[in-house]
């Protein structure tokens, strides 16, 4: 049985019966379990309906609760967009006035989905054609086959002057894992810039290492984190041309570049902020520095110190009690007489891993405490405080 053969098995009746009593089984049954089910049911439909079962486990990190109706491909868990981040951008797009749009690199469906839920219209467009029936059963099994129409077609061949606006994705995974060569992508970024700037509005989901230099100078670039974690960076066509904006989720908070110089450094002061990754591949920890009135700790890296607290949801705060020269033993010593027994050891700046800190040190007590190792205007430093907890929003 071919993969868009067993996939096509899943969605008939006995497929789906299949996958409804496998939603909560545990994979470390996976051989009792497939044993039982193949008493009454062929092999081959079997084996899929586990597959697309630990798929699914794997895929509500994403996509939530949800994922459990939804089906997919292991590329397609991996590669597929952060609910959070599609919702984000599709009513980004829908603000600005878009009805329509070719999702072009669909993939399963994942940006299409948001797209149709903030009321657009969607042609989703991928080569593959298991993957193209992935995202069609996705559009149906969620209600929303009627703005999602989903084309098997190379995106090259797509005319796209029908719609308001195009959504690229192109794939950056290979067969060897991850592509860093924008021209190797599929399709290759060049092009994708192409397809952008031949519509009245895009979108053009990157790598968020992308460099500042290759960033044309007609788009606007926006960096997202999604809880913390930097998820892409999308060039926007259309919008603000020359913008840098960092969005953090899920506040939606925004911070918009305005060219300020770095700023500027100065001695560590009781509270020591790490800029959300968003706003440090921006480029914007200026702007950020400025909100907080603060400095930096070194021209290298990427935390501002203050002397007073400002709630931010662009950084995490520290209050810092003591700032040391790196010393393991002085560490030591401060973190017994204290009875720290609870460690958080960060980094930034420095080559020393937490885990060998935590394996030095060997903190027991009752108490808690953050170590950070970093640069203090160029000398390895160790920050000991604590997370101020209310800061963020």
């Amino acid at each position: 049985m071919t993969d868009l053969a067993a996939f096509t098995a899943l969605l008939t009746p006995e497929g789906q019966t299949l996958l409804a009593a496998l939603r909560d089984y545990d994979p470390a049954q996976e051989l009792a379990v497939a044993s039982r089910l193949r008493r009454d049911h062929p092999a081959e439909l079997v084996s899929a309906a586990l597959g697309q079962a630990r798929l699914r486990q794997r895929a509500v990190a994403k996509f939530g609760p949800e994922a459990y109706r939804m089906y997919f491909t292991p590329n397609g868990v991996e590669q597929s967009t952060r609910a959070t981040v599609g919702t984000y951008r599709a009513a980004r797009l829908k603000a600005l006035g878009v009805g329509s749009v070719a999702d072009l690199c669909s993939g399963i469906g994942g940006d299409a989905l948001a797209l149709a839920r903030a009321g657009i219209s969607v042609l989703a467009v991928d080569r593959d054609p298991l993957t193209a029936e992935v995202a069609r059963a996705n559009a149906a099994a969620l209600g929303l086959a009627e703005l999602i129409e989903v084309r098997c077609a190379d995106v090259t061949e797509i005319d796209t002057s029908p719609y308001d606006a195009v959504f690229v994705d192109p794939a950056r995974r290979g067969g060897r894992g991850r592509i860093f060569d924008p021209e190797a992508y599929s399709p290759p970024l060049s092009w994708a810039m192409d397809a952008a700037r031949k519509a009245p509005r895009a979108a053009l989901k990157i790598a968020p290492g992308i460099p500042h230099e290759t960033v044309p100078d007609e788009a606007e670039a926006e960096w997202i984190s999604d809880g913390g974690d930097v998820k892409e960076a999308v060039l926007w066509f259309g919008t603000e041309p020359g913008a840098r904006r960092a969005t953090l989720l899920p506040s939606g908070a925004t911070l918009t570049g305005r060219g300020l110089p770095d700023p500027a450094v100065r001695p560590v002061g009781r509270y020591l902020y790490e800029p959300d990754g968003a706003v440090i591949r921006a480029h914007l920890v200026a702007e950020a520095a400025q909100e907080l009135d603060g400095g930096l700790i070194d021209e290298t890296i990427a935390y501002v110190t203050a002397d007073t607290l400002t709630p931010t949801p662009y950084a995490s705060a520290y209050e810092i009690t003591d700032e040391l020269p790196f010393n393991l033993k002085k560490l030591k010593a401060l973190l017994r007489e204290r009875e720290v027994g609870t460690l958080t050891v960060k980094k930034r700046g420095s080559a020393v891993e937490p885990e060998e800190i935590r394996r030095r040190v060997r903190p027991k007590g009752p108490n808690a405490a953050t170590v950070l190792l970093t640069r203090v205007a160029g000398a390895p430093t160790m920050l000991i405080g604590r997370p101020v907890r209310a800061e963020r929003s």
